[in-house]
């Protein structure tokens, strides 16, 4: 079955608007908003790396991403994305999404394109086998945090088994 076939990829008739998966052909559909989201994380804007990123990761089948459009004058504009990433654990020996960008511009907030971009991943790590979706936000980002949380996503406390860390190299 072809992305573009794919179950998952769905029209909105409530509020005129459609997820639709992004492959590599499609990539620039999602470059504004990726770039969007990065500012909104304090990043400097820089739309070259934005593209290369984006084409890297849908090039190399390192990420799935959904988009979601509003139609407008029979054009189909870009409102909103999410990204997942792959990840696996072998002590339960189970694959996990990790939602690791949701965006949606300004002007379509409050409107349920965040709401719709997560059932759609859901749906999708449901249709893929998967059992767990992990995300994580800025402790300051409330709006984030209750959308998580009215969707179901429960908030994880310290983990007392085991202590992460990180290197930069």
């Amino acid at each position: 079955m072809d992305e573009s076939s794919h179950p998952i990829n769905k029209h909105l008739d409530k509020h005129q608007m459609e997820i639709k998966r992004i492959n590599y052909e499609e990539r620039q559909l999602v470059i504004d908003l990726f770039n969007k989201y990065r500012i909104f994380y304090k990043k400097p804007s820089d739309i070259k790396l934005a593209e290369t990123f984006i084409a890297e990761r849908l090039r190399n089948n390192e990420s799935v991403i959904f988009a979601a459009f509003e139609e407008n004058d029979g054009e189909q504009i870009p409102i909103g994305f999410t990204q997942l990433y792959p990840k696996f654990s072998s002590g339960r020996a189970i694959k996990i999404w990790v939602l690791n960008d949701l965006y949606v511009k300004e002007g379509h907030r409050k409107k349920s394109v965040g709401n719709k971009l997560i059932e759609t991943v859901l749906e999708y790590a449901q249709s893929d086998g998967v059992s767990v979706v992990e995300l994580s936000t800025a402790v300051d980002n409330y709006t984030a945090q209750s959308l998580y949380e009215s969707i179901g996503f429960v908030k994880q406390g310290p983990d007392t088994e085991f202590l992460s860390y990180q290197i930069m190299i």
